[in-house]
């Protein structure tokens, strides 16, 4: 009777202890640098005995509990113990800066920090949420004396050992007190254009989250998957799959090295993977090199920025026969939106994007109601269908479905921008992109809502406007930005070459840009940008590596411009 009602918990962590009595002896999760592992079995247990510990400790739920510990064994075992007895995860990129973490967790106002070593000292020197955090757990201490992390800090061997004396029953605690609608996480956006948003996530919306992306793909208990991204990584265990940890470093996925990527792929004969962008850049151009095969694989998933087509290919030629790369659209809010596999992408739409038409993200998933919204900067209350644009009109992108997030934390003014009531019930969520429907009823994209350059002639969207120019054969990807000119904007276009031609002299440079003028020349969209800059390495998101930082390239080619003008005037 209580295995009956541990599978129909609204909590998330339910999954794990009902997979655990199907499939005790599956391997849960495997750590490639260390070779350790752990079974179903061995991970509900390991994450049932901290979470008794955190319970004895005072930590149950509605908790804010931050996480910041490097993805391992006790990553995982930690993660399922927060759920399991009702506290709210915040989980936040270390990657993203000291400035931004300061801010991201004095407004998450948690209430425990578990971290590892650095975590600790970083929290400590910083000064991070010190008014509400009153508990310290630290994972992996040393010998540097206790006063350093703090006069509360425990260590997660204290946890454990309180979880041992600890006779409640922690699938007792999952079946009776959890709620669909209760919080179960803060999850932090890239902060790509801007400081990033915590949003909250129910254990209602992860449970549909998993199931979207369980029937998407077609994913099957006893599959093994390779996630290059921690949060990602999360959901194979609910889905009863292996999650296999790489050597890398997570904050700089576009440095990874590929040779140990391939690597664990074969050795724990990976189905599926998840890699940024920049990620399967490096992995393609490796195994290109290489003659390279993943004839193991079923599914490759890339998200986070637009994949370009070339990079898709690499490592489509890869694959098997059947196997695919797909490009799920979403984020953090709302994910998956969308999705598409490389066999349409390289036979028909990539052509399509060459032409300035966007780039083709695929039909809606199932549940999720998407529609095109014209294109308004202010906040709007109430959801009006007069709002809706017709096919092939780019406008905003809104989506509404049971994994699409409600609110943010500690930002109603953010909440009130982003999300649209429906008088029939329930919201719309402004993904802040935009975009059209094709009439097939395919999404394409078009760029993010504030990256748009407004000229006093036109509206220039940027990933149309990139996909003209990135088909010359040099140049590795561009950037559209706006720049401030005699009182208004002019677009221009901002250039990254590839590899072996960013030594090129100045001479080979004007001629390039010669070719991209052109080019741009022949589309509409694109006809009126005259001016053209190159750019040694574009600024990057630091989660993917793959959003472009188009606000710092923005002021980069306003310095540029403007400098070359006044030298031109001390010329003449």
């Amino acid at each position: 009777m209580a295995e009956n009602k541990m599978m129909h918990s609204s909590n998330i962590a339910s999954h794990l202890p009902t997979i655990a009595k199907l499939q005790p002896d599956t391997l849960a999760v495997a750590v490639q640098k260390s070779g350790k592992q752990y079974t179903y079995r061995q991970l509900d247990k390991a994450s049932d005995l901290i979470a008794k510990g955190l319970q004895a400790t005072g930590i149950g739920k509605g908790i804010r509990t931050v996480l910041m510990v490097t993805p391992g064994l006790d990553f995982f075992a930690l993660v399922f113990a927060i759920f399991k007895v009702g506290a709210v995860m915040v989980a936040v990129d270390p990657g993203m800066g000291i400035k931004n973490l300061g801010k991201c967790l004095t407004e998450a106002e948690p209430e425990v920090f578990i971290g590892s070593r650095k975590a600790h000292l970083a929290r400590r020197l910083f000064g991070w949420a010190r008014k509400t955090i009153k508990t310290n757990i630290i994972v992996d201490p040393s010998f540097i004396p206790k006063i350093i992390y703090g006069r509360q800090c425990k260590s997660l061997a204290d946890i454990k050992h309180q979880g041992a004396d600890n006779d409640e029953t922690i699938s007792q605690n999952i079946t009776n007190h959890t709620q669909a609608d209760d919080m179960a996480a803060i999850l932090f956006t890239s902060g790509s254009t801007g400081v990033p948003k915590g949003v909250i996530y129910t254990h209602a919306n992860f449970t549909a989250q998993v199931l979207a992306l369980k029937n998407l793909y077609g994913i099957q208990p006893g599959e093994v998957d390779l996630s290059t991204f921690p949060l990602f990584a999360l959901f194979a265990p609910a889905m009863g799959m292996t999650s296999i940890v790489p050597d890398m470093d997570f904050t700089r996925p576009g440095s990874v090295n590929p040779e140990r990527i391939f690597s664990a792929i074969e050795h724990y004969q990976v189905t599926t993977m998840f890699g940024s962008p920049a990620l399967l850049n490096r992995m393609g151009r490796y195994g290109e090199q290489h003659h390279k095969k993943l004839s193991g694989l079923k599914r490759v998933l890339s998200a986070g920025a637009p994949v370009p087509a070339k990079v898709i290919k690499r490592i489509a030629d890869m694959l098997n026969g059947h196997a695919q790369v797909f490009t799920p659209y979403g984020a953090t809010e709302s994910l998956p939106v969308s999705s598409i596999g490389s066999d349409e992408i390289l036979v028909s739409t990539c052509h399509e994007t060459e032409r300035g038409k966007g780039i083709c993200v695929g039909l809606p998933v199932d549940n999720i109601d998407l529609k095109i919204i014209r294109i308004a900067d202010i906040p709007i209350k109430n959801w009006n269908d007069d709002l809706i644009l017709d096919h092939n009109v780019i406008g905003e992108i809104t989506v509404k479905g049971p994994h699409v997030t409600r609110a943010y934390y500690n930002r109603e003014s953010s909440t009130e921008l982003a999300k649209i009531i429906d008088p029939a019930g329930g919201f719309y969520h402004r993904m802040g992109d935009t975009g059209y429907l094709d009439e097939q009823g395919r999404l394409w994209f078009c760029g993010r809502l504030t990256h748009r350059v407004v000229t006093k002639n036109e509206t220039l969207f940027t990933i149309p406007c990139e996909g003209i120019f990135n088909t010359h054969p040099k140049v590795f990807r561009t950037a559209l930005v706006g720049i401030k000119k005699h009182k208004g904007t002019i677009p221009v276009i901002c250039v990254e070459l590839e590899e072996k031609f960013k030594n090129d002299n100045n001479d080979d440079k004007e001629i390039i840009t010669a070719e991209l003028l052109k080019i741009g020349a022949q589309f509409e969209q694109t006809k009126s940008i005259q001016h053209v800059l190159f750019h040694s390495s574009f600024p990057v998101d630091i989660r993917h590596n793959a959003k472009i930082g188009r606000e710092k390239l923005s002021a980069w080619a306003q310095k540029k411009i403007i400098g070359k003008q006044i030298a031109e005037k001390r010329i003449t």
